[in-house]
């Protein structure tokens, strides 16, 4: 069983409630725009680090991540990539992408909107984790935590990163 931790949408922005919530995981997974190359050298202290870029990312960030990755944890293959839609709504190509890898979990950010979702026609579960930073339109930042164990995504928490 791996336990993971899933953010997205950072923009730079370092909250000392990452290490808290990401402690008790074994990965920690971004979904793009990262915005500086210090917040994933923070959170590899906690844990080792699987990341996408993001449309606002550049420079080291950029040199180092790909627009797109494909890995498996257990027996779930995952896709991860910033701007990739939702079931219904996919990003241009990405539904494509998604028939010809037929992967089990498909992970994205960009969107800033927390969403869940399996779908039906793809048999792909879908995790959006929101927005962990201060900027944009996003009234509560959020992160995920889920675990895969063999075939199974379970134990999905969404937690809200409220000021104190």
């Amino acid at each position: 069983m791996k336990k993971i931790g899933l953010l997205s949408d950072i923009h730079g922005y370092w909250d000392p409630k990452f290490a808290h919530y990401f402690s008790s995981c074994d990965e920690i997974w971004i979904a793009g725009d990262i915005g500086e190359i210090n917040v994933v050298e923070n959170l590899e202290k906690i844990k080792p680090v699987k990341a996408v870029y993001g449309n606002i990312d550049c420079g080291e960030v950029r040199s180092r991540f790909h627009k797109t990755i494909s890995f498996m944890v257990e027996e779930v293959k995952v896709i991860m990539t910033h701007i990739g839609g939702y079931p219904g709504k996919y990003a241009p190509g990405i539904k494509a992408l998604l028939y010809q890898e037929k992967p089990d979990l498909f992970v994205c950010g960009h969107s800033h909107i927390l969403k869940a979702m399996f779908d039906r026609e793809l048999r792909i579960m879908h995790l959006n984790p929101g927005a962990a930073g201060t900027y944009g339109f996003h009234k509560v930042r959020t992160l995920m935590r889920f675990e895969i164990e063999g075939k199974k995504i379970q134990n999905l928490e969404v937690i809200e990163l409220r000021e104190s």
